[in-house]
């Protein structure tokens, strides 16, 4: 299906990735870089400049990477308008709209109504997926010895990686007990020509299965697909409840069925259409050390233990077209898959939340740090309900910070959300500490996998409940006099920055060099009790050299940094706030990542290229 708009041929749907890849060619968002490049940490500079860029630039087709006869193509999704393009929708709340239809769906009380639902009836026959005997993904195979990855242009990403990593695989198991199908995507480190890692985290559907395996000492077969139609991708993403086939979310967004063909190795179907599929197994008890990797966070994941995929097929089309992603520090092509995800699953919360009118993730927080919602609210203690309740939800359990505002306050708009919050909240009573599980990836708690939550409740108060207090802060005090109140408090401090916000609770920001003698918590008292800084309610800790005054920075660091129960010290309706790195001294024992940082060598040979590669655009 499609439909015309300003000129352009708007498809509904794509047979394959190629075909999404002339669209976007048509609509302008396809840059194809004919000019050699590395693999190696070469494309994924080009790429982050791009996703970086106003509107997340371009997707990427690079048609000549050295030493390969397969083109890469990445940040296909990495803007509004291509992950709606991608969606095969004007806008995502489409999608959204078409998904309260089912859910909100109330049985016939009639064959008269019975008759009426008919149509939506048909239209869900056209999610399942459908069965095929050839496949374009099955028109080259090797199999056994025949196999060999290197011949993938496998992206070397950041410059600590430990390897090269497949970082957009549509990851297809099966689980032993029930039979049902899962597609998800877990990034996969090459090892050699026919082995990879396996990064299940323990809170995903894929570990799960392996588990079920594992109790039963049986092979676990695997099969992943890169290159898939968009849909099929993004579905892949998609938090679903476990045993829901990610395969009838795709047909549901492409509005017909995903054509399905059976490995030839393994008992498992894969996309007939993808570009690339290899199939293989997973021995229950064989591990592997994986990483580190520079994740979605900003951050490099550590080592771990992970499973090991052993490639007994690769298949492929013809002329296929490798399909990557590169994560890194916000904002990056995952990011709006994200956004997606807020729109099309917003009705799915509101089946569980009715009061729940919107949510955002905000990209600082990389998906799991921190939850914005809008509520109706309706008696005392709801927006406490509330919070109890999205920590209780599937993937929203991980998310360490809740924040809840009134549904008149517009969510798209960030800087009137964040001036909501600085001007409802009582520091001393509206902030909820409590403890609970985190995603593996957060790094800032003292243990892995589970430490401190934080609740905000910055709806209006009503009848019931506790008046905030009314405190008006004081004048703001010179510069001059900031400068010598933080330098009193500690020579430790070393700069400070005030955002130019009329909010209630005014924030002051400042740097803090860390030499293993002083903690943020040891400084917080003399912070507070500084009088000249008595304009100020929130008081946010930063590492020496943290750039203040970028606020996606700043706003990246607290919400990756701070474990509240440890990190929050409060007095009155004031507050201390340590987003600087930890370590010993702090009380936390646990590896602290580094940051994903570019080599500046790579760096500066594509600024030197950017005429060659057509990527002027970018680097203004």
């Amino acid at each position: 299906m499609a439909l015309q708009k300003q000129g352009l041929l708007m498809k509904t749907s794509y047979e394959n990735l190629k075909e999404f890849m002339d669209v976007l060619e048509q609509g302008g968002e396809l840059l194809r870089i004919k000019a050699p490049v590395s693999k190696d940490l070469e494309i994924t500079q080009i790429t982050d400049l791009a996703s970086k860029a106003p509107g997340g630039g371009k997707a990427l087709l690079f048609e000549n990477v050295e030493g390969f006869q397969f083109p890469v193509l990445t940040n296909a999704f990495g803007s509004d308008r291509r992950i709606s393009m991608a969606l095969g929708v004007e806008d995502l709340d489409v999608l959204a709209r078409r998904l309260r239809r089912f859910v909100e769906m109330d049985p016939p009380k009639s064959l008269r109504e019975g008759l009426k639902l008919l149509p939506m009836a048909m239209d869900l026959l056209k999610f399942f997926p459908r069965k095929v005997k050839k496949a374009p993904c099955q028109e080259v195979i090797h199999r056994g010895d025949e196999v060999d990855l290197s011949t993938l242009p496998v992206l070397q990403c950041w410059p600590s990686d430990g390897g090269p990593f497949i970082t957009l695989p549509v990851v297809i198991t099966r689980s032993l007990k029930t039979g049902r199908r899962n597609a998800g995507m877990y990034r996969l480190q090459v090892f050699d020509k026919r082995t990879t890692g396996m990064h299940w985290h323990i809170h995903k559907d894929g570990s799960h299965y392996y588990q079920e395996y594992r109790k039963e000492k049986k092979r676990m077969p695997v099969a992943v697909a890169i290159g898939t139609d968009p849909a099929v991708t993004y579905a892949s993403t998609a938090p679903l409840p476990r045993g829901v086939d990610e395969m009838l979310l795709a047909g549901f967004i492409r509005r017909k069925p995903v054509p399905m063909v059976k490995c030839v190795t393994v008992d498992l179907e894969v996309p007939a259409e993808a570009e690339f599929v290899l199939e293989g197994y997973v021995d229950p008890d064989e591990l592997r050390l994986e990483g580190p990797f520079g994740d979605h966070t900003g951050y490099y994941s550590l080592v771990g233990e992970y499973p090991v995929f052993h490639v007994t097929a690769l298949t492929h089309r013809k002329k296929p077209v490798y399909s990557a992603t590169i994560v890194g520090r916000p904002p990056m092509e995952d990011c709006y898959m994200a956004r997606a995800t807020e729109r099309i699953f917003l009705p799915l919360m509101n089946a569980v939340l009715p009061e729940v009118k919107d949510f955002w993730l905000p990209w600082e927080g990389v998906f799991h740090n921190i939850t914005v919602l809008s509520m109706a609210k309706e008696y005392p203690g709801h927006a406490r309900r509330v919070m109890s309740a999205v920590w209780g939800q599937g993937q929203m359990s991980f998310c360490k910070a809740v924040v809840l505002v009134d549904d008149h306050v517009d969510l798209q708009s960030p800087e009137k959300v964040l001036e909501t919050i600085l001007n409802e909240v009582d520091l001393q009573n509206d902030l909820y500490v409590s403890e609970g599980v985190l995603d593996v990836l957060d790094h800032s708690a003292p243990e892995a996998l589970f430490g401190g939550k934080l609740g905000i409740d910055a709806t209006a108060r009503m009848e019931g409940e506790r008046d905030r207090n009314p405190h008006s802060p004081p004048p703001l005090p010179s510069a001059e006099s900031i400068e010598k109140a933080v330098r009193n408090v500690s020579h430790h401090l070393e700069g400070f920055y005030v955002p130019n916000m009329p909010v209630r609770n005014r924030p002051l920001l400042m740097n803090m060099r860390k030499d293993g003698s002083v903690t943020g918590s040891k400084l917080a008292a003399g912070i507070l009790e500084e009088e000249t800084l008595e304009a100020f309610s929130i008081f946010l800790l930063y590492d020496a050299g943290i750039d203040l005054q970028d606020p996606s920075l700043v706003l990246w660091k607290v919400f990756n940094n701070v474990d509240p129960k440890r990190d929050l010290i409060r007095k009155d309706h004031r507050i201390v706030i340590d987003a600087t790195k930890k370590g010993p001294e702090d009380g936390h024992t646990r590896d602290w990542p580094d940051d994903i940082v570019m080599e500046e060598e790579i760096v500066e040979r594509v600024k030197r290229r950017a005429r060659e590669l057509g990527i002027e655009e970018f680097l203004r």
